[in-house]
C-alpha cells in the first residue's frame, strides 16, 4: 500500500471509531441507565449514609446516570422523638454531603424521603417528608414534600401515625428533565392515590417514582400490583426504590425495590438485604406502546370531577 492508501485507511479507521462513538452515545441516549436501591435504616444517621454512599458509588461505577434511594434514606427513629430530634434543613449538613457525593459521581440522585425541619420549627416542632432531586453539580432541581400520611391500624397489629409529626405537603411538583427522563415525583403511601400519577404523567412524566418503606403486610399484599398498575394506565415507567428489613424492635419493612416497564412488566428487582438493581429506560419503547395505546387521548376528563343521577322513570 503507498503512503497516501495507508494514510487513508489510518484516516478512515478513526473516522470509523467516531462514528460508533457517536452512534453509541445516540443510543445510550435513548436507553440510559438507572439505578435503584435498597436499604436497611436505623437510627445511626452516620452508618446509613455510608451506605447510600457505597450504593451510589458502586451504581456511578456502572454508569448509571441516576441513582434512586428509599423513603427514610437519611434514618428511621425508633420513637417519635427521636424521629424529630434527628431532623434537619435542606441547608443542613446531611444535604451537603450528598450534594458533594452526586458531584463527585457526577450523577443525579432521588432522595427518596428526607426529615426536613418545617419552616415554622420554633411553634410547629413537625417534619415534612421531602422527597429531594439533585442534579451531577450537586444542586437541588425539585423538592416535592409528601402529601399523603400514612395513619393506619392493620388487623396485623401495626400501627403508624405519620401525621403525629408529619406536615402534609401542599402541591404537586412537575415532572424533573433528568438524564434518564421526565421524572414525576412521589412517596410511598402517595402510591394508592392514581391522580397524582395521572397528573404527572398528563404534565409529560416518563418515570413515576415511588420510593417507599412499605410495612411487611402492605407489602405482600400490595406492593407489587399497585406498581404495576401505575405503570400500565400512565404508560411510564415505574422505579420504586425501598427499605427492607428490621429497622428498629418497633418497625420492619417489605423491601422487593423494583423497576416496572411501561407494559407493566418488571424487569429489575432487588433480592433480600441492602443492594441495587439496574434497568435501562427505553424511551423509544416508551414511545412506542404510547402511540399503539393512546389512553391519554382516549381520556374523558370532561366527565371525571362529576356523577350525572337522574331519576329513575
Amino acid at each position: 500500500m503507498s503512503g497516501c492508501g495507508r494514510l487513508l485507511g489510518r484516516t478512515g479507521y478513526v473516522i470509523a471509531r467516531l462514528w460508533c462513538r457517536k452512534m453509541a452515545s445516540a443510543v445510550e441516549a435513548q436507553k440510559p441507565l438507572i439505578a435503584v436501591c435498597q436499604m436497611t435504616s436505623t437510627s445511626d444517621k452516620e452508618q446509613n449514609f455510608s451506605t447510600c454512599s457505597h450504593l451510589v458509588r458502586e451504581a456511578a461505577a456502572r454508569h448509571a446516570c441516576m441513582v434512586f434511594l428509599p423513603e427514610a434514606f437519611d434514618y428511621i427513629g425508633s420513637s417519635t422523638e427521636e424521629t424529630l430530634r434527628l431532623a434537619e434543613t435542606l441547608q443542613g449538613d446531611l444535604i451537603q454531603r450528598y450534594s458533594s457525593l452526586a458531584r463527585d459521581c457526577s450523577v443525579w440522585l432521588s432522595l427518596g424521603g428526607f426529615h426536613e425541619k418545617g419552616s415554622k420549627w420554633d411553634k410547629d416542632p413537625r417534619i415534612s417528608n421531602s422527597h429531594v432531586i439533585l442534579d451531577a453539580a450537586g444542586d437541588i432541581v425539585s423538592v416535592y414534600r409528601k402529601t399523603h400520611l400514612f395513619d393506619v391500624d392493620l388487623q396485623s397489629g401495626v400501627t403508624l401515625r405519620e401525621s403525629a409529626f408529619t406536615v402534609p405537603g401542599a402541591e404537586i411538583v412537575p415532572p424533573v428533565s433528568t438524564p434518564g427522563g421526565k421524572v414525576g415525583l412521589a412517596v410511598c403511601y402517595d402510591l394508592r392515590f392514581p391522580e397524582i400519577s395521572s397528573m404527572l404523567s398528563r404534565e409529560g412524566a416518563e418515570i413515576l417514582t415511588y420510593p417507599s418503606a412499605f410495612t411487611v403486610p402492605t407489602g405482600l399484599a400490595h406492593w407489587e400490583v399497585l406498581l404495576r398498575a401505575r405503570a400500565i394506565e400512565n404508560q411510564c415507567y415505574v422505579v420504586a426504590a425501598a427499605q427492607t428489613g428490621a429497622h428498629n424492635t418497633r418497625r420492619t419493612s417489605y423491601g422487593h425495590a423494583m423497576i416496572v416497564d411501561p407494559w407493566g412488566a418488571v424487569i429489575a428487582q432487588c433480592t433480600e438485604g441492602t443492594g441495587v438493581c439496574y434497568a435501562e429506560v427505553n424511551l423509544p419503547y416508551l414511545q412506542r406502546v404510547r402511540r399503539e395505546m393512546p389512553v391519554q387521548g382516549h381520556r374523558r376528563p370532561d366527565l371525571y370531577n362529576r356523577v350525572t343521577r337522574k331519576t329513575p322513570g
